[in-house]
């Protein structure tokens, strides 16, 4: 109910109402200064500025004594508790417009402050329905479609083409291609076959697989995930206001003060205008106002930032670590070299194989379709058309019986590989890349080579970053092989490979336990876990999940790494405006204070004079929204 009341009253609308009875009692004086004179309160039955210290003086005094009663420690002491302290003294001598000009700056700064911190906690929900809800159970050669929850440890479970496997297993028999984006990153699918190993949540692409359950669906690595992001998103404590930890020990210093003057002075004046001077408005508008800028220039150019916390702790930043599928790379196989071992020209060998590849549903076999039409080839059907699933494909083009597929796909089909095939197809595995052999007329006549192609902008990026003193890292559930070849194409420092979601978090929180502060940037579900544990979690908006994007900091809307470096000096240079800011504030709270010592201010002047200092932190972090970075 507390909470609900001080919401209420906190809120936009409340706090604009308090500023027009502000005015209402600012008017005559105004007027005076103008010649004319109007009545005090403008002839109203009570003061204007009892509007402003009721509504925004109400939910201060209200925090305050939550504060005092439910906090421990020096907690309990806030800038909340000196605010309401110097309302009453000012209300205790009269001077109405002191108490209703602290609250009123107050309430100012505590709305810019809570759009800034604003953060939508949605899409852990779109990873819970990723999780299959029925499974077909083999017992005794009949199948029954059951919940998933009802399997158990060594039942055998058949999953088909198309559907999403319902349990962490093995597979009894069968071969097929595995979508394991959702776990790993990988951007390519998977050949599995008997005896591999397969995971909830993964897509069958193809042949039908009968699975030996090795972990229910409770403990599967999909439900793992879930809980992972559940977990991290509950370790993220949102920042401590800035203002309230300088006022565990400013509030005491100003009460002192203020005591000590009163009693040396015999002046009450003096006490209440140390504390008006003392209260912490421009300290607390010094943050808020800082971020706001800076959030403002980031989403012009396209960088979402959906806390102030994020921001600031962006600048302090030394660690960066990346997926690579989706995020270094566009995710998804290029032709990169055709190799020819017959007389056959490229061209022609491209051509009869991306039509034998018309009909297939693989992700190479299509991707050598798109290659053959990006070179504006005439493709037709083939004749005939047949698919082992997992291994090749067989088809009939313009009267040749062609071949394409994998190694062990050809040798099975007894197709003999000249010396120089192997010789290639060794050295490009060795460099990471995926490779499909084409034979024309039993004789082997190509082989492609594929990769996931670098961002054009990568390399730069990461150049940027390490210019800034960053140490780059690589995280990815490709192979080792995979990993290494990639690196070596880019500035990346460190690599870490085959990582599941879980060991992408633990490599983030060693390296957090060894003290750096670390980003991650990711655009997978796969990534949503390390995204909460490190300090920033930053994610590829246009093709990032949903999941991944709700479970990250900062989303680069426009998928440009080159934002990166942006983003790092936007964010250093907001954290070092705000240390201006609030230092600036605390220079103008001693300058004041002296003055109110001397009696040069009142408590009406004193609050003007501090309302000028806000007044002058607030331009000097709003220029943050034009500066040049």
């Amino acid at each position: 109910m507390l909470d609900k009341i001080i919401q209420r009253l906190s809120g936009m609308t409340c706090t604009l109402i308090a500023g027009g009875f502000l005015l209402l009692e600012l008017l005559p004086s105004v007027a005076a200064w103008f010649g004319i004179s109007l009545p005090e309160a403008l002839g109203l039955p009570i003061a204007p500025a009892w509007g402003t210290v009721l509504l925004s003086g109400t939910p201060l005094i209200l925090l305050a004594v939550k504060r005092m009663l439910f906090c421990h420690g020096l907690s309990k002491i806030s800038s909340a508790l000196l605010i309401s302290i110097a309302m009453f003294a000012a209300i205790g001598i009269g001077d109405l417009f002191a108490a209703g000009e602290v609250a009123f700056i107050m309430a100012i700064g505590a709305l810019l402050e809570d759009h800034t911190v604003e953060r939508a906690k949605k899409g852990l929900h779109r990873l819970i329905a990723l999780a299959p809800t029925q499974a077909r159970r083999l017992r005794s050669g009949v199948e029954t479609l059951i919940s998933a929850d009802d399997v158990q440890v060594g039942d055998v479970v058949r999953v088909l083409p198309g559907e999403v496997i319902p349990v962490d297993g093995t597979i009894l028999s069968g071969e097929t291609s595995i979508n394991q984006a959702v776990l790993t990153g990988e951007s390519l699918p998977v050949e599995k076959s008997e005896g591999d190993a397969v995971f909830c949540g993964t897509l069958n692409a193809f042949g039908a697989i009968d699975i030996h359950v090795t972990r229910v669906c409770a403990e599967s690595s999909l439900q793992k995930l879930i809980r992972m992001v559940a977990e991290a998103e509950g370790k993220r404590a949102p920042m401590q206001r800035i203002a309230d930890r300088w006022a565990s020990l400013l509030v005491p210093i100003a009460l002192l003060i203020a005591i000590l003057a009163g009693c040396v002075t015999q002046e009450l004046t003096v006490a209440v205008t140390i504390l008006v001077v003392f209260c912490p408005c421009a300290l607390v508008l010094a943050t808020p106002t800082a971020i706001m800028a800076a959030i403002g220039q980031a989403t012009r150019r396209g960088v979402m930032i959906k806390s102030g916390s994020a921001l600031e702790m962006m600048g302090s930043v030394d660690t960066i670590a990346f997926d690579k599928t989706g995020t270094l790379t566009f995710g998804k196989p290029e032709v990169c070299a055709i190799e020819t071992f017959s007389a056959l020209p490229e061209t022609e060998v491209l051509r009869l194989t991306a039509i034998a590849e018309r009909k297939s549903e693989h992700s190479l076999g299509k991707t050598i379709v798109e290659y053959a039409q990006k070179r504006n080839l005439s493709l037709t059907d083939p004749d005939a058309f047949t698919m082992t699933v997992g291994r090749g494909i067989r088809a009939n083009v313009e009267g040749h019986t062609l071949l394409c597929g994998s190694e062990a796909y050809l040798r099975a089909e007894k197709v003999t590989l000249p010396e120089a095939a192997e010789q290639r197809l060794n050295a490009i595995r060795s460099e990471g890349k995926a490779v499909m052999l084409s034979v024309i007329d039993g004789c082997c006549a190509g082989l492609f080579a594929f990769h996931d192609a670098l961002r054009a902008e990568t390399t730069e990026t990461l150049t940027h970053l390490k210019a800034l003193g960053m140490h780059t890292i690589l995280l990815t559930g490709d192979h080792a092989t995979t990993a290494n070849s990639f690196a070596k194409q880019t500035p990346i420092e460190t690599v870490h490979a085959e990582l599941l979601p879980e060991t992408k978090v633990t490599v983030v929180s060693d390296l957090q336990k060894r003290g750096a502060t670390v980003c991650m940037v990711g655009d997978g579900i796969n990534d949503a876990p390390a995204l909460k544990q490190a300090h920033v979690g930053v994610a590829m908006g246009i093709n990032g999940t949903d999941i991944t994007v709700d479970a990250a900091d900062i989303v680069l809307m426009r998928d440009d790494l080159s934002l990166l470096p942006y983003l790092k000096r936007l964010a250093t240079a907001t954290t070092a405006t705000i240390r201006f800011g609030i230092t600036l504030s605390l220079v103008i709270n001693a300058i004041a204070i002296l003055l109110s010592l001397f009696g040069l201010l009142t408590p009406t002047t004193g609050a003007l004079v501090h309302n000028a200092g806000s007044c002058l932190v607030v331009l000097i972090a709003a220029h943050l929204y034009d500066r040049t970075f």
